[in-house]
């Protein structure tokens, strides 16, 4: 069946020559770069979201909600998957498909022919006009169910939590079923995003949603996120040109800390959505002038590897790739 063009980013190669338009100095205003996601590797951005995936997002203004959320839905139609947005009642269907286009390459055509649907927690557990955990997530399986029937690799949904208001529903409740969903992600076939505006929902309840969700998305594209680990550093996001100031200064950092017990530093990037070619350059600029005669593992993608050879790679003695697949 027809499906949407794959956005450039991950998913794909991982690798970008040229510059992301987003601009980042790698600040998240706390908001989605915690402690605990960080430490369990929970954090990462959009384009990596899988099958099986249950993640938590939060925003403060349209654009982050309208930008993440089309490159969730332009990935799964990029992917031959079904989806079906579950916006903010209180925005028209038009007003919402308008934002859906205007943030994302989203073709007409994908409405049209089914791929696409938008839709309301109300209409969706119809004929119940009360939520309850065991209806909502019985018509979501319904609908993973149908998707596959119809010849889809799988369903996913964007859900913007304004429904818990509109319906009036009880918070706890709400808690309860992001953490007991039974087997709906179980098989790999169904992925969602939970999606908090936090000028609707008390931060304590954000706090929560974002503590119990499996999966803890960067809150913008473009972002980069630098998480310190046992042995080295994890990158998450968009290492470009933007992104470079803080890229340089966190890689050198966790060469220059080393890792415990004699054990070879890692530097992770499989994580990463974009990686430029300056980017790749200043990685293996510090690796070759890191302290001590030990080597370096760099953990990334096949195209990463392909770039660090092409920028240099076998000339580092120090340095160890080691390619993992990433989705």
């Amino acid at each position: 069946m027809p499906t949407e063009t794959a956005p450039k980013g991950c998913g794909e190669d991982g690798v970008n020559d040229g510059v992301n338009d987003g601009v980042n100095d790698g600040a998240d205003n706390g908001a989605d770069n915690g402690e605990g996601d960080r430490a369990t590797g929970r954090l990462i951005a959009v384009e990596r979201m899988r099958p099986g995936d249950h993640a938590f997002t939060s925003h403060a203004d349209d654009d982050d909600r309208w930008s993440v959320l089309a490159a969730f839905v332009q990935h799964g139609l990029a992917r031959g998957e079904k989806v079906m947005v579950l916006a903010d009642p209180g925005v028209p269907v038009p007003d919402v498909r308008d934002a859906l286009r205007s943030y994302g390459r989203i073709a007409p055509e994908a409405e049209k022919r089914g791929q696409l649907s938008y839709s309301s927690m109300r209409a969706l557990i119809l004929p119940d006009r009360r939520f309850t955990a065991k209806r909502q997530l019985g018509r979501l399986r319904e609908e993973t169910e149908r998707a596959r029937g119809e010849g889809y690799q799988g369903f996913r949904t964007v859900i913007d939590m304004a429904w818990v208001q509109d319906l009036g529903a009880d918070i706890e409740a709400v808690l309860h079923r992001e953490t007991h969903t039974g087997q709906l992600f179980a098989d790999k076939t169904y992925a969602e995003i939970c999606a908090y505006d936090r000028r609707r929902f008390a931060p304590d309840v954000v706090a929560a949603m974002r503590r119990d969700h499996p999966v803890v998305l960067l809150e913008r594209l473009g972002d980069l996120a630098a998480v310190p680990t046992r042995d080295g550093l994890r990158l998450v996001g968009d290492a470009d040109l933007a992104t470079h100031p803080l890229f340089a200064t966190e890689v050198g950092a966790a060469l220059t800390r080393g890792a415990p017990d004699g054990r070879r530093p890692l530097l992770d990037l499989a994580g990463l959505c974009f990686l430029d070619a300056h980017g790749a350059a200043t990685l293996l600029r510090l690796v070759a002038a890191a302290d001590g005669g030990g080597q370096v593992e760099v953990r990334c993608a096949p195209a990463q590897a392909r770039l660090l050879r092409r920028l240099g790679a076998p000339g580092v003695r120090k340095l160890v790739l080691t390619e993992v697949e990433v989705w």
